[in-house]
């Protein structure tokens, strides 16, 4: 199954912000995500994201 960029926006709702890569990929590991989504996580750019709207638009550019 391939995780879309949506269906991850999904799986990291309620997150508080700012959050940077490494805080995505440690709540991704310490909250059961599949090593897809680890993967995607692990794509982003090594930045922090100040808002939904930010990761979302980082995300779309994985999908």
């Amino acid at each position: 199954m391939t995780v879309s960029g949506l269906q991850l926006q999904e799986y990291v709702a309620g997150l508080d912000y700012p959050v940077s890569r490494e805080d995505l990929v440690r709540w991704g590991q310490e909250n059961g995500a599949s090593t897809e989504v680890l993967q995607m996580l692990r794509a982003l750019p090594a930045e922090e994201f100040s808002s939904p709207a930010q990761l979302a638009e980082a995300l779309s550019t994985l999908a």
